[in-house]
């Protein structure tokens, strides 16, 4: 039976957006518990040539919400990009996860099929199938931003694992 475009994006991110939330309440709870400023860590990176932890946030919401939207024929969501705490960050999250639960099954129902003018920055853009966009473009650039999140916060002495990544908190 074939996987509808809906079963492997909409669980999928609900997965990773919810990893992230709980990991970055570890964050802010080692932040505070520590006594290091949360800007310390939110604009920390794992080389000087990479985008730091909030923005590695931002993208990945980003790029959920925006494919979602996209392949559901729905609104893209706008973001200003001000995250400045752990409690902003999260609240990001926790509206791309908001928007993406009220999406349904039958609002995607084509778009595998459907050709989408996909923008990749620098003014250029280019012409996928929603499959292509969501199984070479998107997922990998959401498992990228979240595993590069994960990388800053460990690197910087947060207690995570593999399971806090893949595994959503009850």
């Amino acid at each position: 039976m074939p996987v509808s475009i809906f079963d492997a994006c909409i669980p999928t991110f609900l997965q990773m957006l919810t990893c992230q939330r709980a990991i970055l309440d570890k964050a802010e709870a080692y932040a505070a518990e520590r006594k290091i400023d949360e800007s310390i860590l939110l604009n920390a990176t794992l080389f000087p040539d990479m985008f730091p932890l909030k923005r590695q946030i931002q993208i990945m919401t980003d790029f959920c919400s925006r494919a979602a939207a996209r392949l559901s024929d729905s609104e893209i969501p706008s973001s200003d990009d001000t995250e400045e705490s752990f409690s902003d960050l999260k609240q990001r999250v926790t509206g791309t996860l908001d928007f993406i639960s009220r999406l349904n099954p039958e609002q995607f129902q084509g778009s595998e099929t459907k050709t989408y003018d996909i923008p990749l920055g620098g003014g250029r853009k280019k012409k996928m199938s929603g499959q292509n966009y969501l199984f070479h473009f998107v997922l990998p650039n959401v498992i990228f931003h979240a595993s590069t999140a994960y990388g800053i916060l460990r690197h910087n002495g947060l207690q995570v694992g593999k399971l806090d990544f893949i595994r959503p908190p009850k």
